[in-house]
């Protein structure tokens, strides 16, 4: 009887394996992380189609660099997949930027929402279709803050944008989503 083998060690294996370009690990390091992956890309756009396309688009990434031993193995593997996939997110938004289509929001009656428990309530496909109700870059920069961590200065020089409209964008989003929230809950 084998022993058994962590999680980590099951990932590092899988990785030795697609570093000699082997399909079937790839395969199975695909698979392994889909779900994960693809709940991150889905959180950068509006379709599950997209998201599909963008999370191709990120592993072909990583076992590009696996392959060119670009990964370290002292970095855990899920943040860099994570970093991977957010990174090809923000390219495929600059990449279609031109077909996107900009909405202003410039009035926007505050309204605010003391009652807790609906958010208590919302599902997370609940969640994912108030996002998808906002312009693509407030999405983006609410997605790249709230979700993923990053400082607006981050976030100013992954989008190509002013740090200000960084702020601008994700004070927008709020309170959009505010408005949808009361609107639909």
């Amino acid at each position: 009887m084998e022993p058994e083998i962590s999680k980590d060690q099951h990932v590092e294996k899988l990785i030795h394996e697609c570093e000699k370009g082997n399909v079937m690990y790839q395969e199975m390091l695909y698979k392994h992380f889909y779900g994960y992956s693809l709940s991150i890309c889905r959180l950068y756009t509006y379709s599950n189609d997209e998201a599909v396309s963008i999370l191709n688009d990120s592993f072909l990434k990583v076992f590009s660099s696996v392959q060119k031993k670009k990964y370290n193995l002292e970095i855990p593997f899920k943040f860099w997949l994570r970093k991977i996939i957010i990174n090809t997110a923000i390219d495929y938004y600059r990449k279609n930027l031109k077909h996107n289509n900009h909405l202003n929001i410039d009035e926007i009656h505050h309204i605010e929402s003391n009652n807790l428990s609906v958010l208590d309530n919302l599902k997370a496909q609940d969640i994912i279709n108030l996002l998808d109700q906002l312009p693509e870059l407030h999405r983006m920069v609410f997605n790249l803050y709230e979700i993923q961590g990053y400082s607006h200065n981050e976030i100013s020089v992954k989008l190509s944008i002013a740090e200000s409209s960084s702020r601008v964008f994700l004070t927008r989003a709020k309170t959009k989503l505010k408005v949808l929230i009361n609107k639909n809950f």
